[in-house]
């Protein structure tokens, strides 16, 4: 089929209550007609996703947000104004008539207008909201090309609009306007970028705020076991069933299983991200080990991901 071929049939399968997935700009999102509780349901079961996990709306425009949202503070509307379409989440009061299987049962519902040109095309052309989390298996590693969508549902994988690689890699920044502004989950957008716009933004701390998607302890894990380690470790000789994520060159005389080095460019490192641990995934190692990443704030959402990905694996070695 033609580009546009695919997009008129994906906005059939929605309104037909199908799923699509779909690239954006931060991971590929597996998405649905956010009107449709059944079609969202079918989002829980193929994703193994635990009801009450809000989902994320993906709108074309800021014009559709008062559908959404039944109040839109003036910094929501400045940060969209700034910020949309791109990577960032606003969670906003809820409009009457949004669903609990979209918000999991919550007052509050999470936007976002992505940028990527497949996604704004389908969005135009669907002509309402898609609810989309990132197109895998729960608390798994998030895709960044179609390729990795594929591999995560293998014959299960619906209706797939390819988009290239994903432009930032990691998903989006979420911001709560609902009281206070809280900072949810970092992503691409630099918190003094926001703050510019809001004024002083708190990271909100475990459970506090609205519930959002990708902000349990334990998520974005890999099936090996991971370990954040020092550079000083690395530096030591590994066993030989570990692969390596670093910052660095291998070392003379490596003998693990992969040395992945990342460059220490943070954009680039994010980009890359859940490709490298994908990859790495692959090899057959015993463990991953992954060279902990700056204390300085470009590095925040990189460090967010890997802290949850290595609680995920801890949790799972314990259980």
């Amino acid at each position: 089929m033609s580009a546009d071929e695919d997009i008129r049939h994906a906005c059939a399968l929605l309104r037909a209550g199908q799923l699509v997935a779909m690239p954006t700009e931060t991971v590929y999102g597996l998405g649905a007609n956010a009107r449709d509780d059944a079609a969202v349901a079918r989002i829980y079961a193929l994703k193994g996703r635990p009801p009450g996990h809000p989902l994320i709306v993906h709108l074309a425009d800021v014009a559709q947000l008062a559908a959404w949202a039944v109040e839109v503070p003036d910094a929501a509307r400045r940060l969209a104004m700034r910020f949309w379409p791109g990577p960032l989440t606003l969670i906003l009061p809820r409009a009457p008539g949004v669903s609990d299987a979209v918000t999991g049962g919550q007052d509050t519902v999470g936007v976002r207008v992505p940028s990527h040109p497949v996604a704004q095309r389908l969005l135009r052309a669907f002509g309402d909201g898609i609810a989309a989390p990132s197109a895998n298996r729960y608390g798994r590693v998030s895709p960044t090309t179609a390729a990795h969508v594929r591999e995560e549902f293998g014959a299960q994988t619906p209706f797939l609009l390819e988009g290239g690689d994903c432009e930032v890699g990691l998903e989006s920044t979420i911001v709560s306007l609902v009281g206070e502004p809280l900072l949810v989950r970092p992503g691409g957008i630099p918190q003094a970028d926001l703050e510019a716009i809001t004024g002083p933004l708190r990271r909100a701390a475990a459970g506090e705020g609205p519930r959002a998607p990708g902000t349990t302890v334990a998520h974005y894990a890999p099936t090996t076991a991971l370990k954040l380690v020092t550079c000083d470790l690395l530096a030591s000789p590994v066993p030989a069933d570990v692969a390596v994520l670093a910052r660095r060159p291998a070392p003379a005389g490596f003998g693990g299983k992969l040395w992945l080095d990342a460059g220490t460019d943070p954009a680039r490192y994010a980009h890359d991200l859940y490709a490298s641990l994908r990859r790495l995934d692959r090899v057959g190692a015993g463990s991953i080990l992954v060279e902990a990443v700056p204390e300085d704030p470009a590095w925040d959402a990189i460090r967010d991901r890997l802290a949850r990905a290595a609680a995920a694996c801890a949790a799972e070695e314990l259980a």
